[in-house]
């Protein structure tokens, strides 16, 4: 079996967990390779792979992320069309995405290695223009959003779904986010949180104006249009981790990614178990 390591940042505190996954792997005879910063950073001595080409060369069975969420984010943008599930072990904070925490690391490659665990499919969407953007990295797995850049000024957004006119936002700014986006930014601004196989993706402002203008939730096979004026000549449009420079001439689409992000869950990992936990709901402080 062939097994990839993916790491944005090495801390000296990593250091057993990425030697107990190394440790681990090696007793189970699995060739390994190592994103090549990171194991710059690591001095570890194994094959290397450096872009979205070279990872499809290597053909692993598993993708192991050691960090956050967001490590999981980025390499989403290596990984695209290749058919590898994500295992992310958590050395970052909340991890919703990177639910194995860094405690259990032999526990779940033996639920890998005997086929005891749960694959999540989830969600992307993807985001085109009439002038060249991202690249052929359009794709993304928590969110998309539009914001002010230059200026403390509000910003004006028209969106439009399936052709329709659907409002006008004044605001810094607006996300659109998936199912499984909705429990990053869309929540810290007011959205609501989405079950990951529901369907949906949901329009957040960013400190609108309006005080009437709510979070939406609309289906996910929606095409949503973007215009976008204000004082400045430029503004912010981002796709999770990466980000671009746009102006008022700018008509953006986005929608449903026919690509796919797989995630790999222990059993007893639940979504609804991970959001009680992450957001301690029902945990009383007047009880410590």
């Amino acid at each position: 079996m062939k097994v990839a390591i993916y790491g944005k940042k090495y801390k000296e505190e990593h250091k057993e967990y990425l030697d107990t996954l190394l440790e681990k792997l090696s007793t189970m005879d699995c060739a390994i390779s190592m994103y090549e910063d990171y194991a710059a950073q690591t001095k570890k001595d194994f094959k290397t792979y450096n872009s979205h080409q070279e990872l499809k060369e290597i053909s692993p069975n598993l993708m192991v992320t050691l960090g956050g969420d967001g490590t999981i984010l980025a390499v989403t943008s290596l990984i695209r069309d290749i058919d590898l599930p994500i295992l992310g072990i958590n050395l970052g904070r909340l991890g919703f995405l990177a639910s194995t925490e860094k405690n259990k690391i032999n526990l779940a490659l033996d639920a890998w290695a005997n086929k005891n665990y749960r694959i999540e499919e989830r969600t992307m969407l993807s985001v085109t223009a009439n002038f060249p953007i991202f690249e052929d990295n359009n794709i993304a797995l928590n969110d998309f959003t539009l914001l002010k850049r230059d200026t403390s000024s509000m910003i004006k957004v028209h969106a439009y779904i399936n052709n329709e006119f659907l409002n006008s936002y004044w605001a810094d700014g607006l996300i659109v986010s998936t199912p499984t986006g909705s429990t990053g930014y869309s929540l810290s601004c007011g959205g609501p949180i989405i079950f990951p196989t529901s369907g949906n993706f949901a329009i957040t402002p960013v400190a609108p104006h309006n005080l009437n203008v709510r979070p939406i939730v609309i289906p996910d096979d929606s095409i949503i249009k973007f215009t976008i004026e204000g004082r400045s000549e430029h503004f912010l449009c981002t796709l999770d981790s990466r980000f671009e420079t746009i102006t008022e001439e700018y008509e953006i689409t986005v929608q449903r990614s026919e690509l796919r992000t797989k995630l790999l869950f222990l059993p007893e990992i639940e979504f609804m178990n991970t959001i009680r936990q992450k957001l301690s709901w029902g945990f009383d402080k007047r009880n410590i």
